[in-house]
């Protein structure tokens, strides 16, 4: 993987634990080529972290947005992050 180009992060609200969408994002990130991670949150939302070129990363955030088909995503907060140094992508 070329030098990342930027950092994101994201809190997922709405359906979006016991539905499969930690999988998704993961899988998603991989195919795109993205490094990072996705996790659980106790307060019952997902917050997930990439790193690469912006084209990458907005292509990520729109898959976000839709989600796995058993998910209702209700909400999307994209957030300022820290250049992490990661090598793949992974649930935490």
């Amino acid at each position: 993987m070329n030098k990342p180009h930027s950092a994101r992060r994201w809190l997922i609200s709405g359906r979006v634990q016991g539905v499969g969408y930690r999988w998704f994002v993961e899988k998603h990130a991989q195919e795109i080529g993205l490094a990072g991670w996705v996790r659980n949150l106790d307060d019952g939302r997902v917050e997930a972290y990439a790193v690469g070129p912006e084209p990458h990363l907005d292509k990520l955030a729109a898959r976000l947005h839709q989600g796995p088909p058993l998910s209702d995503v209700r909400g999307v907060e994209q957030l300022e992050a820290e250049m992490q140094q990661l090598n793949s992508f992974h649930t935490k």
